[in-house]
């Protein structure tokens, strides 16, 4: 659904953008602007079966999609490059059991078995297609991804299956960034971007419950729809 409305704001946003007079060669445009908008977030989730005493082999782990307010900070550094410094409001991202139906007795594969909110900053440097001042500027870029986990919480469902109270802990990740996406032009210095972006994003799980240690290596690799107004100055 978040992918159909997608195109069709692309499409909308097209008609915007032409609609726009295009800019004269010579006039100074802003070097800064300011984003704000949604993201619409997609892991593909490949982590390996948890292991620990008393842990049935096939015990594993997926992640909910998710959706989040998005916020960046572009600097033009030229008339093709620009840097985006984007972050999101951090979004509380289940994991889900996924595996047997249950461990003994306790229902697990489909249950929310932890939370946790991450905080994951995204530097990019971009390349942005057509001359300065163009209604429509498709754009690639690559960079650098930051990821902090906190507020990190075993549910009811995953104390249960876990055998007792549990604490969980997840390692910090630093890893590429990529996006593509275009930018338009609107009246007044405001403008749209709407792009797609992915990161590279793995940590180490620790699930403590007593003196039992389970474990698990988790790549999350989630891909983003970025929808966004923006402003320059």
């Amino acid at each position: 659904m978040a992918k159909s409305f997608a195109r069709y704001l692309a499409v909308a946003l097209l008609g915007l953008g032409l609609a726009v007079p295009a800019a004269r060669a010579d006039e100074q445009l802003p070097r800064n602007a300011v984003g704000i908008g949604w993201y619409f977030i997609f892991y593909h989730v490949y982590a390996s079966d948890l292991s620990g005493p008393f842990t049935p082999p096939g015990s594993g782990l997926d992640v909910k999609d998710t959706n989040t307010l998005y916020f960046a900070y572009f600097r033009r550094l030229s008339e093709h490059f620009q840097l985006e410094l984007a972050a999101g409001e951090p979004p509380l991202t289940k994991s889900i059991g996924k595996g047997p139906a249950s461990l003994g007795s306790v229902p697990y594969n489909g249950q929310v078995i932890t939370t946790t909110r991450w905080l994951a900053p995204s530097l990019l440097l971009k390349y942005r297609f057509f001359p300065e001042g163009s209604r429509i500027r498709p754009y690639v870029g690559v960079g650098v991804n930051f990821v902090s986990f906190y507020d990190r919480n075993s549910t009811a469902a995953g104390n249960a299956a876990a055998g007792g109270p549990t604490r969980i802990e997840l390692s910090n990740s630093f890893g590429a960034a990529g996006t593509v996406g275009f930018d338009v032009r609107l009246p007044h210095n405001w403008g749209a971007v709407l792009s797609y972006s992915e990161s590279r994003v793995h940590t180490r799980l620790y699930a403590i419950t007593d003196t039992v240690v389970r474990t698990s290596s988790i790549n999350f690799n989630p891909g983003a729809i970025v929808l966004a107004a923006t402003y320059a100055f």
